[in-house]
């Protein structure tokens, strides 16, 4: 029997920053885990925005971190194929695999790493026990469930999964290539969806190294012939949904595989036990439009970790009103709302016919002009650079190179 304070399932985001952090706290940790280096995932990650970097910052792990991703510097805001804004930009993107190798490189002791299933677990008011696949036991105070998806120990601890929205929404990743010349003239752009009877949102490019990374969002159904034609065709049909894209990039081609990942809207139910706490998609999924799910990652493990863990760890027991502690607190259940509710927000001003949401999105458009004007305004430079003919294109260095 192996003897910790806290046992953490799933080597994930919100499971390998939690090892980091309570390692660097000094509370004896083991990180289980069957993959040795997290398998590689098209999936990319693109965290920025003064909110999210700040809550990234509260874990302690962001300076060092954010030196694998790639920075964009700015960013370009565009509708319609009309430059709105330029807008300075503190975004990062990094491949998720990527993104775990750095955060593990940050465990320390007495925190570890251990390569194995846990195959069960039982919990109870003061220790926890977990089987490994490999017969070892572990015995621990704390459980933290950061497993994502996975829903079998959660079945078995009682904990269920309510969907209160199936395929909410539709994730598309794949790299776009300028077609004729060596880069596109942005660092990264965000381009609104121009009709939307299309149910496109709109469509992310940023930097990861020295590709650029497109992912595309859409509201329709798994079974969407568009999607088969996505994977066929996608050029032709991403052309179709935004015709004048190419204004603002040129020619263009989509290289290599297109993923497609469908994602509901879940929360679970059943989960306020002892000896165990859930973070992270463990406990509740979010819309990836909103690019809300590591602000709820980032949020839940700081506030377990820099808050609830140490008070929890300096009295005995570990019973169900210390975990519902966690629960209640008042940052997470603010972070929680906020995400949930931008989720269904962001769908209906995007896809929604009413007069009410036309005017929403009509009133996004003029903002974002307005404050691009105003930019140029205060910036002459800048107003002129946005009239550079398409064919001007220039590359940005990855975040490591300038470091």
């Amino acid at each position: 029997m192996r003897y910790t304070d806290i046992a953490i399932i799933g080597g994930g985001l919100a499971g390998s920053t939690a090892a980091a952090m309570l390692g660097r706290a000094g509370i004896p940790t083991v990180l289980i885990d069957p993959h040795p280096v997290y398998p590689f995932d098209f999936r990319v990650e693109k965290i920025g925005g003064d909110l999210q970097l700040e809550r990234f910052a509260r874990t302690g792990l962001a300076e060092s971190v954010l030196r694998s991703a790639t920075l964009d510097g700015e960013n370009w805001i565009a509708r319609f194929g009309r430059l709105l804004d330029r807008q300075p930009s503190r975004q990062y993107g990094i491949m998720y695999d990527a993104l775990i190798a750095a955060i593990r490189n940050e465990i320390a002791g007495p925190a570890e790493f251990i390569c194995d299933k846990v195959i069960n677990v039982a919990t109870s008011s003061e220790r926890q026990r977990l089987v490994l696949a490999n017969g070892e036991e572990i015995s621990a105070r704390l459980v933290v469930l950061a497993n994502g998806l996975n829903v079998g120990l959660r079945r078995m601890l009682g904990i269920e999964r309510l969907v209160t929205s199936f395929c909410h929404s539709i994730s598309l990743g794949f790299d776009f290539v300028p077609v004729g010349r060596p880069a596109f003239p942005f660092a990264a752009m965000t381009y609104f969806s121009e009709r939307p009877s299309d149910r496109i949102p709109y469509i992310t490019l940023f930097p990861v190294g020295n590709r650029m990374r497109a992912n595309l969002f859409t509201y329709r159904k798994a079974d969407d012939p568009w999607l088969r034609a996505m994977r066929r065709n996608p050029v032709e049909t991403l052309n179709a949904a935004l015709p004048r894209l190419r204004r603002l990039t040129g020619e263009f081609d989509i290289a290599g595989d297109i993923k497609i990942r469908p994602a509901d809207i879940y929360v679970s139910t059943g989960y306020r036990q002892a000896g165990i706490v859930l973070v992270g998609d463990a406990f509740a999924s979010t819309c990836p439009v909103t690019g809300t799910g590591t602000d709820k990652v980032f949020t839940d493990v700081a506030q377990l970790c820099n808050v609830h863990i140490p008070a929890w760890l300096s009295t005995d027991g570990m019973g169900e009103e210390k975990i519902t502690a966690f629960y209640d607190d008042p940052v997470k259940t603010a972070c929680d709302a906020w995400s949930n509710g931008k989720a269904f927000s962001f769908r209906e001003v995007s896809v929604g016919s009413g007069p009410t949401w036309q005017a929403q999105r009509w009133a996004r458009f003029f903002g974002y002009l307005g404050r691009g004007w105003l930019r140029r305004l205060h910036n002459p430079a800048a107003a002129a650079s946005t009239t550079q003919p398409a064919n001007h294109f220039r590359q940005r260095p990855h975040a490591a190179d300038r470091a």
